[in-house]
């Protein structure tokens, strides 16, 4: 075989400026679609770009493509647990335990505490979720209407909201980012938490103690009144402390250390067993299928959520966008951007660029 070259300066910088070149463009051209796809394709294209590079050095293509199966192969623990969290997701809306988080959060809000609670309601809803585009998506909408009813700043109203959201979203073992992060340098989920909160929790109680000021110094009605959206949420599931028990039990299994995937596996089978025995009449008008008993609808709606996720249809158009959504499906994406990212890393490390 050919002798392998050092790679130069301009060898490593060919690959690093065309994969900035194509996602910058890939913004340009896509804007925030550009995650559904043309990142990946930029990735993987970069991925190519670099290997072309490092064969033109004296690598076989053979070599190099093993390096790409290993690089991949470092994420795919953190891929399999993302799946696993698509899962969560789609089971526990199901089974109301994200609605009940809801339904308590709105009904013992104060008006005069309106910032304070969308920070803090939005940061259990991204530790539940392990979303923070989710949970903004879903709860900011929510808030920003309720803050035009009271006449608070929406600006403030959606500052919060992000603030709760990214601070759910690092402080739980169900976000992407949260899991993958500790996968590719070696380390384990839960030290990365430890370690994030030393400096996010601090941030995150200033913030709550700011939002809680503004929100005494005045200029909000007290007297908003939450019973229309507490009553369709009612109307829809059957809300009780029960719904919970799939929380309880993940935080008991997190507290003890158990791997990620079976926490979160768990975590699963327990918010369906809450689903067929909280909301059996949701699960089986989700099933969708009058050919079968009871029983096996139920299999079939948890089946589909696991896998697909779950769509609710109440007639409220509100609530079926915040509790529509999940399963491993959804994770594809994510899956894929991984699968980009890590092909280009591990080109660029094996053949010496990063370190050139």
């Amino acid at each position: 075989p050919a002798p392998i070259r050092p790679p130069s300066l301009v060898d490593a910088l060919i690959p690093l400026i065309f994969m900035v070149v194509m996602l910058t463009w890939s913004i340009i051209l896509f804007g925030i679609d550009a995650a559904t796809g043309p990142l990946q394709v930029a990735l993987l294209m970069s991925a190519v770009v670099a290997a072309l590079v490092a064969h033109k050095n004296g690598h076989t293509w053979e070599r190099l493509a093993e390096e790409v199966v290993k690089g991949i192969s470092l994420a795919m623990s953190a891929i399999l647990i993302l799946l696993m969290v698509g899962a969560l997701i789609g089971v526990w809306n199901m089974s109301g335990t994200i609605a009940t988080v809801v339904y308590y959060g709105i009904k013992y809000i104060n008006p005069a505490w309106f910032y304070f609670a969308a920070a803090l309601l939005t940061g259990i809803i991204g530790i539940v979720t392990g979303s923070s585009w989710t949970t903004a998506a879903t709860l900011c909408a929510a808030f920003i209407g309720m803050a035009r009813v009271i006449g608070a700043s929406e600006a403030i109203a959606a500052g919060a909201v992000i603030s709760g959201a990214y601070f759910g979203d690092k402080m739980t073992p169900l976000s992407e980012t949260t899991i993958l992060t500790p996968q590719i340098v070696g380390s384990n989920v839960y030290d990365h938490i430890r370690s994030m909160a030393k400096i996010s929790i601090p941030a995150y109680l200033i913030s709550l103690a700011l939002f809680f000021i503004m929100g005494r110094s005045g200029g909000i009605d007290p007297t908003v009144d939450t019973t229309a959206a507490l009553a369709a949420l009612s109307d829809v599931y059957n809300i009780s402390l029960w719904n919970l028990l799939p929380i309880a039990v993940l935080l008991v299994l997190g507290l003890r250390k158990y791997p990620a995937f079976l926490s979160i596996l768990i975590g699963t089978l327990v918010g369906a067993l809450v689903a067929v025995f909280t909301q059996p009449e949701l699960v089986i008008t989700f099933a969708n299928d009058l050919s079968l008993s009871d029983p096996f609808a139920m299999l079939k709606g948890i089946w589909v959520a696991m896998g697909n996720g779950f769509a609710l249809e109440s007639g409220y158009a509100e609530i079926d966008t915040l509790f529509s959504g999940g399963g491993m499906d959804s994770m594809l994406t994510t899956v894929w951007l991984i699968l980009g990212a890590m092909s280009f890393g591990a080109m660029m490390d094996y053949v010496g660029f990063n370190e050139r």
